[in-house]
């Protein structure tokens, strides 16, 4: 952790809804005036797309049939927290991109599925931003967590979140729901050795809760639209959180226990300016005091 070079992290599995929390945290950082460097976690996966169906192809062949993204092997992880640590001690380091698609490619100039070259970031960033699926991995060799300032979780329950893994994968991808169903049970190991740890280390979660029936999210036609849910935001450290307050403001919200709020689905983004500006604030005016 650094007061002269801070870092957020912001944690979640594919399909979680990782990507729609980094907008709300690009509208505070351009609101507040803070320049981030960004790092995504798809840059630090050891293998592009043509190598990682050959690998797990491979894996297959000799009886492995769980090797994903989601695990330690896939993923260049000390490489991610020696970035998280040079940025800790310099405000700098390095990242690539990866480039999901042909819009990505045009403008990356790389071939879609491949990856960038390294770069170091630009010079006198206020914080980094990162947003994967590896932000606060703790192993007995890696201990990513320990270098982010703050730490957020997104985790809807399960049905919902492979619904809207379904959703995604079907519509921007061309995938099937078997090819899907395959990769959801290939990565179920990693899902819960890996993935699910890290919402112990996590300052904040945020955890989407439907209130319709997902009984089988393969067959569901639509994802839960935020006012069919609830939101859960559970807080590791609860003391100086203004709770009161952010019920006045966050109507129809309930303490579900006396770390956690319960709030209306519609009112995540409003919950989430509430909550994390303040924080960011106060550590982009410790950096610039510390200076």
């Amino acid at each position: 952790m650094s007061v002269k070079h801070p870092i957020i992290s912001v944690t979640g599995s594919s399909g979680a809804g990782t990507t729609s929390v980094k907008k709300t945290f690009d509208q505070i950082f351009r609101r507040e005036g803070i320049t981030a460097a960004n790092i995504e976690g798809d840059a630090f996966h050891r293998h592009d797309r043509a190598e990682m169906k050959r690998v797990i192809a491979e894996r297959a062949a000799a009886g492995d049939n769980n090797f994903s993204h989601f695990g330690i092997e896939a993923n260049l992880l000390a490489e991610l927290e020696e970035t998280f640590r040079s940025y800790g001690a310099t405000g700098n380091g390095r990242t690539r991109s990866y480039v999901h698609d042909a819009e990505e490619a045009e403008r990356l100039g790389s071939p879609s599925g491949t990856f960038t070259e390294w770069r170091t970031f630009e010079p006198n960033t206020d914080l980094l931003f990162y947003e994967g699926l590896h932000g606060a991995v703790v192993t007995d060799e890696i201990d990513i967590a320990r270098h982010a300032d703050l730490k957020i979780g997104v985790v809807p329950v399960i049905n919902l979140e492979w619904i809207q893994k379904l959703h995604r994968d079907k519509n921007t991808r061309g995938y099937s729901t078997e090819a899907i169903m395959d990769t959801i049970l290939r990565r179920m190991p990693d899902y819960v050795r890996i993935i699910t740890p890290q919402f112990s280390q996590t300052d904040i979660n945020f955890q989407r809760v439907p209130t319709v029936d997902t009984s089988n999210p393969f067959i569901s036609r639509w994802i839960p639209t935020p006012d069919e849910s609830m939101v859960v935001i559970r807080f590791k450290d609860p003391r100086g959180i203004d709770f009161a307050y952010l019920r006045t403001m966050l109507h129809d919200s309930f303490m579900s226990r006396a770390n956690s709020i319960v709030i209306p689905g519609g009112k995540l983004d409003l919950a989430m300016q509430l909550i994390l500006t303040p924080t960011i604030l106060k550590m982009v005016d410790r950096k610039r005091r510390s200076a």
